[in-house]
């Protein structure tokens, strides 16, 4: 008989991005890198590029109604944000724009937007970093495709199949009480605001690195598993999404959790406990910094509602002896992608009560985390 556990999995497999799509993000970045690093005007000013976003972090989910995937490119320049200003350093790339991408793209506030008919890729440009952060944004590691998901597997075992992907894990699993690199915000431009602006790329992955590995692996999965939740049971609500939802996520998923279905009931049931308001999210290596600094009172009210009504119907199905029963509520959270129980019949329903190996022991039932 299938368990929950396996309902998730399947759910997981059915959430993700597919081969196929991650194929197309794989060609589109690596051909928009290989341009970059060889233009003959742009090469001379590029220290590095690297990949971050949901797709780096391995937090995408796969899009629906005709969108596409997208993947950020992280462009590290030689640029002096005193000498130049945001607008000046976005409009240096449009002569390669025009030659590689031309229709195709779009300067957006602090960024560039490339839309291609199999994939949307993102240009973020950064100022000149110190020379101490040089060698680092240069590091194979940090240039390199890998996510979080080609080591999640190896995080408990360590052992790796090359040297770069090893590399790869070690640079972003340094514990902060024994740094082993030196890591500094970047400075990309804002158009609008007029001003370069702190983001910490290396730091939102290492963080997720380490939150994945004290959640046993199961992090990044609860992230997926909730962000499908808020796309399709609210697609028309404005925020959060994207990476301040997986923020918020992060900040509330509990550490060492046994399994995707207690993330999720225990991140949903802490909103409602401990954030009736709307808080100040500090980001990952830039604490002054807000990630929900523009979502309004208003908006974070609606969404919290939503959550309210999510932590009841997760807290029933975490709690639900009958599998069939546990599976049509979660179905009722997440959707026809999380896989239907077959019904029991009268004959032999005396089997289709689930194990509680999905329960956690110290979770008491309907109480908040």
């Amino acid at each position: 008989m299938s368990t929950v556990p396996s309902y998730f999995k399947d759910f997981l497999s059915n959430i993700r991005l597919s081969d196929n799509q991650v194929n197309d993000l794989k060609t589109g970045h690596t051909t928009l890198r290989k341009r970059l690093e060889e233009d003959e005007t742009l090469s001379k000013i590029i220290i590095s590029t690297f990949l971050q976003g949901s797709y780096r972090r391995s937090t995408a989910v796969k899009p629906k109604n005709g969108n596409k995937s997208d993947v950020d490119v992280i462009v590290v320049t030689k640029l002096d944000s005193e000498e130049y200003t945001p607008e000046e350093a976005l409009n240096l790339f449009v002569p390669f724009l025009e030659k590689h991408y031309k229709d195709k793209y779009r300067i957006q506030g602090r960024s560039i937007g490339i839309s291609l008919s199999y994939v949307d890729l993102d240009i973020v440009p950064t100022s000149a970093p110190s020379e101490s952060e040089t060698g680092v944004l240069q590091d194979e590691a940090i240039i390199s495709e890998y996510t979080i998901e080609d080591f999640q597997q190896k995080l408990l075992t360590k052992s790796f199949s090359n040297a770069l992907l090893e590399s790869t894990y070690n640079i972003f699993c340094r514990s902060d009480s024994q740094p082993q690199w030196k890591s500094e915000p970047l400075l990309i431009p804002d158009r609008e605001a007029e001003k370069w602006d702190k983001t910490h790329p290396l730091e939102q992955i290492r963080w997720t690195v380490e939150k994945n590995k004290n959640c046993n692996t199961h992090y990044i999965n609860v992230v997926k598993a909730l962000k499908w939740w808020r796309k399709t049971q609210y697609p028309d609500m404005k925020h959060p999404k994207s990476y301040p939802l997986e923020h918020f996520i992060g900040d509330c998923c509990p550490d060492d959790i046994k399994s995707v279905a207690e993330g999720v009931v225990l991140t949903l049931e802490n909103i409602v406990s401990q954030y009736t308001n709307k808080p100040f999210l500090a980001d990952r290596g830039v604490p002054e910094h807000d990630v929900f600094a523009r979502i309004t009172d208003e908006e974070y009210s609606d969404f919290y509602d939503t959550v309210c009504d999510a932590a009841k119907i997760a807290r029933e199905a975490f709690d639900c002896e009958e599998l069939y029963d546990s599976v049509c509520k979660w179905r009722e959270l997440f959707g026809n992608e999380f896989p239907p129980a077959p019904k029991p019949s009268k004959s032999n329903s005396s089997t289709g009560f689930t194990t509680r190996t999905e329960k956690s022991a110290a979770i008491p039932e309907g109480r908040f985390a």
